[in-house]
């Protein structure tokens, strides 16, 4: 009985073990997505990032994307009064900080579109409602700060 009740208590005390990750997840944004949409919510994600961050001192590497919400979110920090640097020009950086890896994810759910900005100390979400003409604000702004 003993030698039953053994693998039971070594699964339970393994289920709760999981193995955090420090990486950010890979930028995607929907191919549905039109222009003024990305803006709008590029723009919106943006200044709430600016909000958060407060220090535009510290360069911004976004990953290399041809989508126009990678685009439009570039143009939108830049606007705030960041420096953007991508894939490329980050490697010739030697002389200044580190920059903050920001990553950024849309997905479309139910007719409307989560987007989601990371770092390692910042993460914010929020739902948008989309139309041909832009995208607005559905849900409250989700923050989670990391220390």
């Amino acid at each position: 009985m003993r030698l039953c009740l053994f693998p039971f208590v070594a699964a339970v005390l393994l289920s709760g073990c999981q193995t955090g990750t420090d990486a950010l997840t890979t930028s995607a944004a929907p191919s549905t997505l039109t222009g003024p949409a990305a803006s709008a919510i590029a723009g919106d994600m943006a200044g709430r990032y600016a909000e958060q961050a407060g220090s535009t001192a510290t360069p911004i590497r976004l990953h290399n994307d041809a989508s126009d919400f990678a685009t439009a979110l570039e143009a939108a920090l830049k606007g705030w009064g960041f420096t953007v640097v991508t894939d490329d020009k980050a490697r010739s950086l030697k002389d200044t900080a580190k920059p903050i890896e920001l990553a950024y994810s849309l997905i479309d759910v139910d007719g409307q579109v989560l987007a989601r900005l990371s770092s390692e100390t910042l993460e914010l979400g929020r739902a948008y409602s989309v139309s041909s003409g832009g995208a607005t604000p559905a849900s409250p702004l989700s923050l989670m700060k990391r220390n």
